[in-house]
């Protein structure tokens, strides 16, 4: 463990990122103390402009409301959501990549045949049929995200297992009369877990971009505040206060940003022989 930490942290750009998050993280957790209103309520004049006043640090929108708050509570739906959807995914994915990988055969061409399909579909296209079909809500959000996320995921599972599956460990397990589950959850998935790792961490970023296309589309939850939202609300604004759409899409880019280092990051930790054969 203390070898990951050192790995993972050797990198400049990686400690960066992770300080991002962390503070995006802890503005999400304890968004309802510092901002005790709620995002949608009207508590100043319309159109402060940012750093002009301690309490409105990051201005008003046009109906009078703290862009602050909406910042803080739409990290914390923003995070949830694309979290929620990731693990999710990841789940899934691995549930069909390990039994694709591993029993081969006219279920790998079912199963793989099934991805593909999703894949052929563009993301973003896909998920707005599905949360315009089912309403926008955080559910539909998440199982919109879910649908278009999952086929990367079962793709490289697959792969890894049917590499692993040839080792000798795997058939000295089959030689025990271990069953066929205790070999894919005991013997080869925690050996495929490094990639599954980074892509999942990378997925976050991925998720969260979506999310946000969705909500500035206007397909997003309407009871919670997000990033997404409040750059969709501002495009009409745009010329009088662009700071009602920079903020939120800083916001984006720093979190989107700070993820990336982060897998980045991971990559290096958890898979040190592909970083010294790129550095050869």
């Amino acid at each position: 463990m203390k070898l990951f930490f050192q790995r993972f942290f050797s990198n400049k750009g990686t400690l960066l990122g992770s300080v991002i998050f962390a503070v995006i993280i802890v503005v999400a957790i304890f968004a309802s103390l510092w901002y005790e209103e709620s995002p949608w309520m009207m508590v100043a004049t319309p159109l402060i402009p940012p750093f002009q006043n301690p309490e409105y640090f990051f201005g008003t929108d046009m109906l009078g409301r703290n862009i602050g708050a909406g910042l803080a509570y739409g990290a914390r739906v923003s995070l949830m959501i694309s979290v929620a959807s990731t693990l999710v995914a990841v789940f899934f994915g691995i549930f069909v990549g390990a039994i694709a990988g591993y029993y081969g055969g006219w279920l790998d061409d079912l199963l793989m045949r099934m991805t593909e399909f999703f894949q052929t579909i563009p993301q973003l296209a896909m998920a707005i049929v599905v949360v315009a079909i089912f309403t926008p809500s955080i559910y539909s959000i998440i199982g919109a995200i879910v649908l278009v996320s999952w086929p990367p995921v079962a793709r490289l599972v697959r792969s890894e297992f049917m590499s692993l599956k040839q080792r000798e460990f795997v058939h000295a397990a089959i030689g025990l009369g271990q069953k066929p589950s205790q070999i894919i959850f005991n013997q080869i998935l925690p050996n495929a877990l490094s990639p599954i790792i980074v892509m999942a961490s990378l997925m976050v970023a991925s998720a969260l971009l979506t999310e946000a296309a969705l909500s500035f589309l206007g397909l997003g939850d309407r009871n919670l505040m997000s990033w997404g939202y409040m750059i969709g609300a501002a495009r009409t604004m745009l010329r009088e206060a662009p700071w009602m759409s920079v903020m939120p899409g800083l916001a984006i880019l720093f979190c989107v940003l700070s993820i990336n280092l982060i897998g980045e990051g991971l990559n290096d930790a958890l898979n040190p022989q592909l970083r010294k054969k790129g550095a050869a």
